[in-house]
């Protein structure tokens, strides 16, 4: 999974990926392995190079404080589902949209029913993946043309989970 992220303010691009128990991230191209647990809610322990490191994860404002060693670092995620463009319009998707899981997880909710009327970013599912729920969301104003997936079914990443015309 690739995001757009501010880091302390600073626009960073992060790589995320699962490879086996591990965790492999690169941040700006620089790769990073990591084995991460959450040992409470929001709680990490975080095990980098040989390094232990807690951080502690709490939502603030339009993103996240993470704090590790005592050093609080804003972070916020830039969606680029919900990217406006400089005069204020949004930009939406055309045509058959398949929208797929951006995580192997479970999928916990359907929020929509098929042949049901969606707007641009509109909630369809929701699949949970390491303890979170990740509400995937419609791309375009359409209709459901397709579910591909049921209540407690595994996904994997890049799966086909529902269709929008």
């Amino acid at each position: 999974m690739k995001l757009k992220i501010e880091l302390a303010g600073r626009p960073r691009t992060l790589e995320l990926a699962r490879v086996g128990s591990r965790l492999a991230a690169a941040l700006d191209g620089r790769a990073v392995e990591a084995d991460a647990v959450e040992i409470g809610p929001g709680i990490f322990s975080i095990l980098i190079a040989g390094a232990s490191f807690e951080a502690q994860v709490e939502p603030a404002g339009d993103g996240l404080t993470v704090a590790i060693a005592g050093i609080r670092i804003p972070v916020r995620v830039v969606d680029p589902r919900q990217w406006k463009g400089r005069r204020g319009g949004s930009v939406e998707a055309e045509g058959r949209q398949q929208i797929v899981a951006p995580m192997p997880g479970k999928v916990v909710r359907i929020l929509v029913q098929q042949g049901e009327k969606v707007d641009s970013g509109q909630g369809i599912l929701v699949v949970e993946a390491m303890k979170m729920q990740n509400e995937i969301r419609s791309p375009k104003t359409g209709a459901v043309e397709r579910l591909l997936v049921t209540v407690g079914q595994a996904v994997n990443a890049g799966e086909v989970v529902a269709v929008v015309m």
